[in-house]
């Protein structure tokens, strides 16, 4: 009897870690674990188990206390764990001394996004915004990124920057980030000159947290076929469509998601993604009202809005995933979000049942008309 052998690739095995206060209610430490768990499931490994820890702040040592770090240590020698994730950035002492003691690999939050980043990345210019992310990343960790590579190789934490020890050295890297700067900024300016070239149509933009069901509602609008699953981060491109509502023109764009704790370095480096945020006309912030974090979401997105100084745009709030709650709370829509919340547009949807969809469209045209109008004042005049 012939002998058959499994070509699928055995999923790397993780353990999470986590910080938190002693004030975080626990619901919100399982809600930040679910979420690094899900991060993992991303990239593609499987988590066997979770570990937090209440302290005032992390070890500057070890991340966690010391009988914390023993309980991670038998658990990751007995099941030959291949990776420990930590929900914090660590400091590169930390990596070190960590590495030493649990003899794996050792990622923390930043990493791991920027490896998944670097999975999704599909254009040119996405790419190079990674590759610049994971270098900025690497810089500062010289010394010690990479002391496990001669024993762990590929994987995941493992993609771009620092694979070959030639890219250890900081001369090197230094050059590789002043050159990706430069890439950068010719991409930046074909981006402009694209972005000129829409002509003056009204632009209305897709933001919200990560995996809320943006492509999904850009799929309906647009009636295309943009990517969209079940995973975090699915689109990194920024996708451009132009869709017609009631005869009035605009372009809409589907931007990447934020997300808790979002790296630096990826905020900086997607200046161009963000300029289409910062060029919208108005934006539809999309938020999965089925998540018990929605609140929290919907706080980092605004922030993340804030930093970019588009805070004071025209929003419509677009509540998704009504579907998934309605059993559970049959009480009106307003029930679900602040009561404090001033929403003139907001809109209660399911972009997964395709529920309410031509209210959302009625919304949106609301404000993209008024806007169309001001750009084309003799457009009411030859249409009307």
């Amino acid at each position: 009897m012939t002998k058959t052998y499994s070509t699928k690739e055995k999923k790397e095995t993780a353990v999470l870690v986590s910080v938190i206060s002693k004030d975080t209610p626990d619901h919100k430490v399982k809600e930040h674990l679910q979420e690094l768990e899900f991060l993992v499931l991303t990239a593609g490994a499987k988590t066997l188990k979770t570990y937090a820890q209440r302290l005032p702040k992390p070890d500057l040592r070890t991340y966690v206390g010391k009988g914390k770090l023993s309980e991670i240590e038998d658990f990751v020698k007995e099941n030959e764990i291949d990776m420990v994730v930590f929900d914090d950035d660590l400091i590169p002492s930390q990596v070190r001394n960590l590495e030493g003691i649990l003899k794996c690999k050792i990622l923390d939050r930043s990493l791991l996004i920027l490896d998944i980043f670097s999975l999704r990345a599909k254009t040119a210019q996405a790419k190079t915004q990674v590759e610049l992310a994971q270098y900025e990343y690497v810089l500062p960790r010289l010394t010690n990124m990479w002391t496990h590579l001669s024993k762990q190789k590929g994987g995941i934490g493992m993609k771009g920057p620092g694979e070959t020890e030639l890219e250890t050295d900081r001369r090197i890297v230094r050059d590789k980030i002043a050159l990706l700067k430069k890439k950068l900024v010719k991409i930046d300016k074909q981006a402009l000159t694209q972005r000129k070239n829409r002509g003056r149509m009204v632009r209305v933009a897709l933001v919200g947290y990560t995996n809320v069901g943006k492509s999904t509602i850009m799929n309906l609008l647009a009636k295309n076929n943009a990517f969209a699953e079940n995973k975090l981060f699915a689109t990194v491109d920024s996708t451009v469509r132009k869709i017609v509502i009631e005869q009035i023109p605009c372009l809409l764009t589907d931007t990447v998601g934020f997300i808790r704790k979002l790296p630096h370095g990826l905020i900086e480096s997607f200046k161009s993604t963000l300029d289409e945020i910062r060029e919208a006309d108005v934006l539809l912030h999309v938020i999965d009202i089925s998540s018990p974090a929605h609140e929290e979401q919907y706080d980092i997105v605004m922030k993340t809005l804030a930093e970019i100084d588009c805070a004071n745009k025209q929003i419509i709030n677009v509540y998704n995933k009504i579907d998934l709650v309605k059993e559970e709370n049959p009480s009106s829509p307003i029930s679900w979000t602040k009561k404090s919340r001033k929403d003139q547009f907001g809109v209660y949807i399911s972009a997964g049942k395709k529920e309410n969809i031509d209210l959302l469209r009625a919304k949106l045209l609301q404000l993209i008309k008024k806007r169309h109008y001001q750009i084309f004042p003799n457009y009411l005049k030859t249409n009307h």
